[in-house]
């Protein structure tokens, strides 16, 4: 989810039950579990944070939430580095670049309503559905078709143009990632993923220092929804891992269409 370039509000934020944590706790769980798959995790968890946390500034929700991410996200690259070989000569120069236009996409909100990028959004996400759907093969097998240049020049836009969408609007950027990575760059649906969360981890990363100086994370939230986050990613990891390519593009498919509807539930709620 975007993060927004607020500074820390005066706005209080109201203190949460203890049963309220371990329902945080729990959607963390879950979101933690599916984004290590196939992303789309921020449609489960920042909604929780919404429902459990009224009145709480946004940014802050953002920050909270950005922790329980970055921990889930961390653990699901130690789990894939381990078991699928991660194509570091297109994940890193991608993951630098996102890293750095994440933030700049963060700031650019100030300049533009996020809003206004949701009919592209939809239509976008409309297109990778239907065009994954269609191509059966697609994803099947793990054959690069870049080297060298082109590699890190393609690699390197990846980035940039994802990153700062991650930054300034951010729902399906997972989505976008594992879909590039396995129409773009020739990855199987699993090693797809496993570079996916790679690009993520440093989007995450980039805007949670922007929430932490801005003092919007509630760490007594944030720490326990992180360890739940960390069994979330672990598990859905060890089954991805185990399903293989197939089951993640099934999973992804199911993701993809829910978060097309989401939107379009925004879109036109108006």
């Amino acid at each position: 989810m975007a993060s927004l370039p607020y500074a820390s509000l005066s706005i209080q934020p109201n203190s949460p039950t203890p049963l309220e944590i371990i329902y945080l706790c729990f959607f963390a769980f879950l979101a933690g579990f599916i984004d290590s798959i196939v992303g789309g995790g921020g449609l489960i968890q920042l909604p929780a944070l919404l429902v459990f946390l009224p009145g709480t500034p946004i940014p802050t929700l953002l920050g909270t939430g950005k922790v329980s991410s970055l921990a889930g996200t961390s653990v699901a690259i130690f789990r894939y580095a381990r078991n699928v070989a991660i194509p570091w000569s297109a994940v890193l120069p991608a993951a630098l670049s996102a890293f750095a236009f994440s933030f700049l996409g963060a700031r650019a909100v100030s300049l533009l309503d996020p809003a206004l990028l949701r009919p592209l959004i939809l239509a976008l996400l409309v297109g990778v559905f239907g065009y994954t759907l269609t191509k059966k093969d697609l994803g099947a097998l793990h054959a690069p078709r870049l080297t060298g240049r082109a590699e890190t020049g393609y690699a390197l836009l990846v980035g940039t143009l994802i990153g700062f969408y991650d930054g300034f609007f951010g729902p399906g950027t997972g989505s976008f990632l594992i879909f590039a990575f396995v129409g773009l760059f020739g990855f199987n649906f699993l090693a797809a993923s496993a570079s996916a969360k790679t690009v993520n981890l440093a989007t995450n990363l980039s805007a949670l220092l922007y929430f932490a100086a801005t003092g919007n994370i509630l760490y007594r939230v944030a720490l326990p929804m992180a360890a739940c986050s960390v069994i979330g990613s672990f598990a859905g990891t060890r089954l991805a891992i185990a399903r293989g390519s197939g089951f993640v593009r099934v999973l992804f498919l199911v993701v993809v269409s829910g978060i097309i509807c989401k939107l379009a539930y925004d879109y036109f709620r108006g």
